[in-house]
């Protein structure tokens, strides 16, 4: 299964990533509509953290003994049936947090979204309708990888 891995020496903190993904997930996929009249209902699901001069992009590992997926209780945390990706289920995300709780690499978020007032956990999903997760596209520098987990093509 192929996740995302990041290069932390080359990311530059730009959030590119984060507004492609919100792009990417956004109702409309028009970037001038996506920030200007969706932006309560698209948020991005990669985050890009900051410690002193060092940053990196923030995404689910998609782990293979998923933690997230044994604390739900709802069920919204399930695998893809397709792709093996732990995805979350917005409709049946009760926003319980435990999912949130349980995963050890702090890849999920609680969302509020202000016109209908959902609170709903969010995650990265690796984009199942592109052939390359759009966070990975944008990435000038190509911090991004999205590469077969156990690979780092920069490694070789």
């Amino acid at each position: 299964m192929k996740v995302i891995y990041c290069r932390e020496e080359v990311c530059i903190t730009c959030r590119l990533c984060e507004a492609g993904c919100i792009v990417a997930h956004s109702p409309s996929r028009d970037i001038l509509r996506a920030f200007k009249e969706e932006y309560g209902s698209a948020k991005p699901r990669i985050l890009v953290e900051e410690n002193g001069g060092v940053s990196t992009a923030l995404a689910c590992r998609h782990c293979t003994e998923a933690e997230c997926l044994e604390a739900c209780s709802n069920e919204a945390m399930h695998r893809h049936p397709e792709t093996g990706a732990v995805v979350v289920d917005q409709d049946r995300c009760v926003g319980c947090w435990m999912c949130i709780m349980a995963c050890p690499f702090g890849a999920i978020k609680m969302y509020h979204n202000p016109k209908t007032g959902e609170v709903y956990s969010s995650k990265c999903d690796l984009c199942p309708d592109r052939e390359v997760p759009a966070c990975v596209q944008f990435c000038p520098n190509q911090a991004l990888f999205y590469e077969d987990r156990g690979v780092k093509a920069w490694n070789t």
